[in-house]
């Protein structure tokens, strides 16, 4: 399979940024994508809603659903499965991709967005899958594909922002998990994370302007993702993946167009929870 013609993906966080990227390489094949979000209206600093979003998958060649959807609300996130079903027939593969990031320190993380991130991230995570697990069990070649890192237990990683690194590996712990757990139902759960920087609107609020040049285009994670959601779901299951070295596997070499700035290709920021010493990392957080 190397096609997700017909297929209907369940997007969330998909307004915008990685999700959209995700979302518009779908719908070049002729997907439906629902658009599972809270941005109805557009804001100040964070560009896009489900409906401009829509109207881009549209555009590209797939069939859209926008869905308020709050993910903390299970009220809001079975509603949105309801019409996905109801329009579509059914649900072929869910990307969680929606997420909350504050790298603060202990003291400096008030409990308002520790719950905010674990609300979202972990707990977020693990209710639209469940809410969309009786649909994916019916599907042909079914995936869960969450948008986390592996599961890196260097101290350093939990140093400097352990609500954050808590969260997010609350998601990557749902891919082992569930990846383990519906193997015999051919439900394939498996997780992606950039190797650099990509510039989104969160990227943007964390490291300032200055970070685009250093980071890649989200294409480069909707391609990736594109590879393990058409691969076989009863034998690629439980893999902790990163885009560029996911890529390479698949004989992909050349990757300078995926860097916003072509005159920084070389000087990337590597993005977090992988192998790179904490004080790589430090000199582009400097504002």
């Amino acid at each position: 399979m190397s096609s997700l013609r017909g297929k209907t993906l369940f997007i969330t966080g998909s307004s915008r940024g990685i999700g959209k990227a995700i979302a518009l390489r779908a719908a070049r094949d002729g997907a439906n994508v629902v658009i599972a979000a809270k941005t109805t209206e557009p804001h100040p600093k964070l560009p896009g809603t489900i409906y401009t979003a829509a109207k881009e998958v549209e555009d590209a060649g797939g069939k859209a659903l926008p869905c308020v959807v709050d993910i903390r609300e299970e009220q809001t996130v079975a509603k949105a499965v309801e019409d996905t079903v109801r329009l579509f027939g059914g649900i072929d593969i869910l990307v969680n991709n929606a997420s909350a990031i504050s790298l603060t320190p202990t003291s400096h993380t008030d409990m308002k967005r520790f719950d905010l991130m674990h609300g979202i991230n972990t707990r977020g995570t693990y209710l639209v899958s469940k809410l969309c697990l009786p649909h994916l069990l019916k599907a042909k070649n079914p995936h869960i594909l969450n948008i986390s890192p592996p599961l890196n237990m260097a101290p350093h990683w939990f140093k400097g922002h352990l609500a954050y690194t808590m969260a997010k590996y609350g998601m990557s712990m749902c891919v082992l998990g569930m990846a383990e757990e519906f193997r015999s139902k051919k439900l394939a759960a498996n997780a992606l994370w950039p190797k650099t920087a990509v510039w989104t609107a969160a990227m943007e609020l964390l490291a300032g302007d200055m970070a685009a040049k250093v980071s890649r285009k989200p294409e480069i994670m909707s391609d990736a993702a594109h590879i393990i959601l058409t691969k076989d779901s009863s034998t690629f299951t439980g893999n902790f993946t990163v885009d560029e070295d996911l890529l390479r596997s698949e004989g992909v070499t050349d990757f300078d167009h995926y860097a916003v700035d072509p005159k920084y290709k070389d000087k990337l920021m590597p993005d977090g929870f992988l192998d790179v010493p904490p004080e790589k990392l430090a000199k582009f957080f400097s504002k």
